[in-house]
């Protein structure tokens, strides 16, 4: 009644209302604070992702100005090794273990050495062109010139470039995982295998009989040709029913390049390897050639 009176409630009032009025503006402070300290930490990351693409720009012109000079035809790789096995298994462990900022690990697959995308160039600079000649091949590096390696790929993916925090790539481009057929095709000879892992679980194999020379006081050249085809045609279709009989889905077929071509349209990979002697053999020697992978160090 009596602060009523001398109207001091009305000033309370008043002081209550300031006081909410002061505490909005303080919360509007922290928030404008808080948006420019996020708008500084943008900026920032933008400034430092523009300076990198001007260091992979100017890299880009330093090497193609190397390759019009001819300048890469004196590069060599630093060293090369043919993985298989354990050693294998240790290289790309080592390859998935490393790690850095974002977009500070670069992976691509280069399918096709006379035609490096100009990410592949800006990234390895005056290595580009140990790239190409490593190509077909999976290459990496880093934005430090760290690393730089080129590995050949048995099972290929499709030609991609990628900048990330770590190295982009599936074990099972070196390596399939799980079950699998493999199986090895000569004009002679027959071999397949089914596997889990590296592990052999079934095996299937046979010679065919297939004239390997002209007689003088027999047959005509193109009669013996003829027969000659005709035998190897018969072997190929041998082969394609022994294929039938098998318990995997994923099928890889090598051989000779004159018959493994006849297998494409049943196995998701065919390759050209050389493998001689008996059937369990040469599948052993055909199975450990195509899975091994050449690395070269840039």
């Amino acid at each position: 009644m009596l602060d009523e009176l001398l109207g001091r409630a009305e000033l309370k009032d008043r002081i209550a209302d300031l006081e909410e009025e002061l505490r909005h503006c303080e919360r509007q402070l922290e928030a404008e604070q808080e948006r420019r300290a996020d708008a500084v930490s943008d900026r920032q990351t933008a400034q430092e992702r523009g300076n990198r693409l001007e260091d992979r720009i100017a890299d880009l012109e330093g090497t193609v100005e190397r390759l019009e000079s001819g300048a890469d035809e004196e590069r060599s790789f630093a060293r090369t090794e043919t993985l298989a096995d354990g050693r294998l298994d240790a290289v790309l462990d080592r390859l998935g273990s490393f790690g850095t900022d974002p977009e500070g690990a670069f992976t691509a697959y280069v399918a096709d050495g006379n035609a490096l995308p100009d990410t592949v160039r800006a990234a390895f600079g005056d290595r580009a062109g140990l790239v190409g000649r490593a190509a077909p091949c999976l290459a990496v590096t880093d934005d430090a010139g760290l690393v730089g390696a080129c590995l050949s790929v048995p099972d290929p993916p499709a030609p991609f470039t990628e900048w990330a925090d770590g190295f982009e790539f599936d074990r099972a481009w070196f390596e399939p995982e799980g079950s699998y057929t493999f199986a090895l095709v000569r004009s002679d000879l027959f071999a397949m295998g089914e596997y889990d892992g590296r592990d052999r679980v079934a095996f299937q194999g046979f010679d065919s009989e297939l004239k390997s020379q002209h007689s003088k006081g027999g047959y005509s050249q193109s009669r013996f040709e003829r027969l000659r085809d005709a035998q190897i045609d018969d072997h190929v279709e041998r082969c394609l029913v022994a294929l039938e009989d098998r318990d995997t889905d994923r099928l890889y077929v090598v051989g000779e390049r004159t018959v493994v071509d006849e297998f494409s349209d049943v196995a998701d990979l065919t390759a050209t390897v050389d493998a001689t002697g008996a059937p369990e053999a040469a599948l052993d020697d055909a199975r450990r050639s195509f899975w091994s992978v050449e690395l070269r160090a840039l």
